[in-house]
């Protein structure tokens, strides 16, 4: 079978000591090992197994598979895409529409997939229904968590240091000269106007302005919002759950801690922030595409699964639409940002190719929530933009 990404040899996955529980991502070390070893078959039956829930596929069924490429091959690349298509007949999709009209060809493509299907049954990543096992679930993790650390590693994005801890999101603190990228809002109007008085001055000049650092608290809790909805199937959603395997990763390995919520119509799934990374990597490669956007259910719930106490309290948000749910959908959203700021909850929103009227929403939603708005085009930079998110709620 094809395999149109080749993954970076691995030699050793390194331990974590400073998180609890390390950042163990299975008990099945021989499933973890051939992953490590860049066994092209075993990391194509993850990454097929991986696509299946981006697509929303839930289960392998090879005869309906067949008789949907048979009746309408284009509406059936649409729905499985060619990763799938591909790795589970063994034939370039291009190939497979050129040559489907072909009685024998038909015979071959349908035996290539019930033989595949049935090596993934024999291998217990699937069950004999079709529906994936806990172990294909697994498989399907570990394929994502290596190929984003591939993807993010000889670029160094893990090997930053942060040197202080100043941040919007935390309590005031020292104020200091004010310098051209400093927010006006965090302008200390009684200082630099002492300040002017002491020099003299009649007018508050630029270089009187003093602007007020904020602390960031000891802890830091961040919940990673992913849209969900039917828009967001395929390599959107891919490239959102790698990034969330980033983010969970690096935040871990700091001591910080991630949550999660997956919405749709309403609220899929959830995981109060956590440094179980393997929990919250399980969730992310299980999340399937729905229908509509409810933006007020995800942030309604961020709300209560925040810990209380002084910690920096962060939601970042990946969407690629505008809400769809309620009788005013745009005036609730706005409004539901509006209590979890007054609960202490910022909000930042990573856009993804959102239209005019959606990019209108979402920066009226961060400037309520007090957060920053990333506007992305190319998805492969979603993963860098959460994480430079994170770094700037830390730094």
């Amino acid at each position: 079978m094809a395999f149109d990404s080749v993954a970076t040899q691995v030699d050793s996955l390194e331990e974590i000591d400073e998180v609890e529980g390390k950042l163990a991502i299975s008990k099945d070390e021989a499933l973890m090992h051939s992953v490590m070893r860049n066994d092209k078959q075993t990391i194509e039956d993850g990454k097929l197994i991986a696509d299946a829930f981006n697509r929303g596929v839930g289960s392998f069924t090879p005869d309906m598979l067949f008789a949907q490429m048979v009746k309408n091959y284009s509406l059936a690349r649409q729905l499985f895409g060619d990763t799938i298509l591909r790795l589970v007949s063994g034939y370039n999709p291009d190939y497979i529409q050129k040559n489907l009209p072909i009685p024998e060809f038909r015979q071959q493509l349908l035996s290539n997939i019930r033989r595949n299907i049935d090596r993934l049954k024999d291998a217990d990543l699937i069950e004999k229904d079709g529906i994936i096992s806990s172990k294909g679930i697994d498989l399907a993790s570990m394929v994502l968590y290596t190929e984003e650390l591939d993807h993010l590693v000889p670029k160094g994005v893990f090997g930053e240091k942060t040197a202080k801890r100043i941040s919007h999101y935390g309590e005031r603190a020292e104020a200091r000269s004010f310098h051209k990228g400093d927010r006006y809002k965090d302008v200390s109007v009684r200082k630099s106007l002492k300040l002017a008085l002491r020099r003299g001055h009649k007018d508050i000049l630029p270089n009187d302005l003093k602007t007020q650092e904020r602390q960031a608290k000891g802890t830091i809790s961040v919940i990673y919002g992913i849209d969900a909805s039917a828009s967001m199937k395929g390599a959107k959603i891919e490239q959102c759950k790698k990034a969330g395997i980033a983010l969970a990763y690096q935040a871990i390995n700091k001591k910080d801690k991630v949550g999660l919520v997956v919405f749709g119509s309403d609220v899929k799934d959830f995981i109060a922030p956590t440094d179980d990374f393997t929990l919250l990597l399980r969730t992310l490669t299980t999340i399937r595409a729905s229908r509509e956007t409810d933006f007020t259910a995800l942030i309604t719930k961020a709300i209560e699964l925040f810990p209380p106490g002084p910690v920096t309290k962060h939601l970042i948000i990946l969407t690629d639409a505008m809400p769809t749910v309620g009788e005013q959908p745009r005036e609730e959203t706005v409004a539901a940002v509006g209590q979890a700021r007054a609960a202490g909850i910022t909000l930042s929103i990573v856009g993804i190719q959102l239209d005019k009227n959606g990019t209108s929403l979402a920066q009226n939603m961060v400037r309520v929530g007090d957060g920053r708005l990333y506007q992305v085009r190319n998805l492969n930079e979603i993963d860098r933009l959460v994480l430079q998110e994170y770094d700037a709620i830390r730094s």
